[in-house]
């Protein structure tokens, strides 16, 4: 992988620069906003790793930019703050995935590899009930509105509408974002309840559906 590393704390731009290297990838380094925008703009990166709270940008308004510009390149975003509304923000900025501060470097290259992954698997458009979804565009139509997703939610999205109306185990949705890495159901629920807010808040009837200890399922009013 070539990674862009947006991260002002020269300790960790360090560790996670040298750990990608012995790994076999290859890093570059930004120490503010400004400048990482610059880099990811004009470079050709796999993935970013980028950190929210930034000098001259901060981290949520480069992920912005980078989105409104048309750039898909996935962004890991680092955080301090682990409160879901944080976390949120992040996702409606267009960040595929968050790790909070300390993390273990292991589970940010696996998390980078499944994010690498994801971009490069070419999948058709699928559909259930008024939803459809184009994995290549990351964009998902309900009733004739637009909705961009990210990644993540793209994915899980992806997975939903594979077995629609069954249910999807909270395995293999953790599964299809995360590969084998480990993974806190607390943190499938942050993107789901995102995804959620994105195909179901703005319309009068749910699609996605929580199955209690066992996982989500989708489910239009023709299958209830």
């Amino acid at each position: 992988m070539n990674v862009l590393i947006v991260e002002d704390q020269h300790d960790i731009a360090a560790n996670i620069w040298d750990f990608l290297e012995r790994r076999g990838h290859r890093a570059d380094h930004a120490a503010d906003g400004a400048s990482g925008l610059a880099r990811a703009m004009a470079g050709q990166f796999d993935a970013i790793v980028l950190d929210l709270g930034l000098p001259r940008m901060d981290g949520l308004e480069l992920c912005r930019r980078m989105r409104e510009a048309g750039h898909g390149t996935p962004i890991l975003m680092l955080t301090a703050r682990d409160t879901l509304d944080d976390k949120l923000k992040g996702y409606a900025e267009g960040a595929d995935d968050y790790m909070v501060k300390p993390f273990e470097l292991r589970e940010l290259e696996a998390r980078l590899r499944v994010l690498c992954r994801d971009r490069q698997a070419a999948t058709k458009a699928a559909a259930y009930g008024p939803l459809r979804f184009d994995a290549a565009s990351l964009l998902a139509w309900r009733d004739g509105k637009r909705i961009p997703l990210n990644r993540n939610q793209g994915r899980l999205l992806e997975l939903l509408l594979q077995d629609a109306p069954r249910i999807v185990s909270h395995q293999r949705l953790a599964h299809g974002l995360w590969g084998d890495a480990p993974f806190d159901t607390a943190r499938l629920h942050d993107h789901l309840y995102a995804l959620r807010a994105l195909i179901d808040k703005p319309f009068p009837t749910a699609l996605i559906h929580s199955v209690h200890g066992l996982g989500y399922r989708l489910l239009a009013d023709d299958d209830a």
